[in-house]
């Protein structure tokens, strides 16, 4: 299929709520090969419909549970539910979150151990995710974050929001008239 750009924070897409997928068209089907493609290139463990631009309520994934087993595929219209979020700073060296539309950067992001996503496949086959631990719960909980139109960032604590704060700023993304990277062309720090 083809590798699609990815939108970069700022972009008006990332925060705005997607819409529920109502039909699995050829265009939907055609979306998705496209975001696994765009996510193996970034390598990247899931991306939304929104950060390739489209409103659409799917993300798709590759990433371990917290058994060190390995999942990939899709989810449409995912619900998510959620333990709690431990309060205060999450430990840096276990916590630490990255995103596809913030490219290079990575802060340590309190996350409930425990996610379970319901939704559907392609086919409109039930999908039933759950993962204690490990990148997936984690994955879960960012994807549809991403859905609702919130970036991790958004979720970091004081002491770590100012520093990303203060390192997007310095990326001067919006500056250099950035909106989208092509991770066909090269790494996510090159932008």
């Amino acid at each position: 299929m083809a590798v699609r750009p990815i939108t970069i924070i700022g972009h008006k897409a990332l925060h705005q709520p997607t819409k529920k997928v109502r039909e699995v068209t050829p265009e939907i089907r055609t979306l998705v090969a496209d975001m696994f493609d765009t996510m193996d290139a970034a390598n990247g463990v899931g991306l939304a419909a929104n950060q390739v631009g489209v409103r659409w309520r799917i993300f798709v994934f590759d990433c371990e549970d917290g058994d060190d087993v390995q999942h990939r595929g899709v989810v449409i219209n995912p619900v998510l539910e959620k333990g709690a979020v431990p309060p205060g700073d999450p430990d840096p060296r276990e916590g630490l979150e990255g995103c596809l539309s913030v490219p290079g950067e990575h802060y340590p992001t309190a996350r409930s151990d425990w996610a379970r996503v319901t939704g559907t496949d392609l086919d409109g086959n039930p999908v039933v995710l759950e993962s204690t631990g490990g990148t997936l719960a984690r994955a879960l909980q960012h994807e549809t974050d991403h859905l609702d139109g919130h970036l991790y960032v958004e979720r970091l604590s004081p002491r770590y929001r100012d520093e990303a704060r203060r390192d997007i700023k310095r990326r001067a993304w919006a500056e250099r008239g950035l909106s989208k990277w092509d991770p066909a062309a090269g790494e996510a720090e090159d932008v």
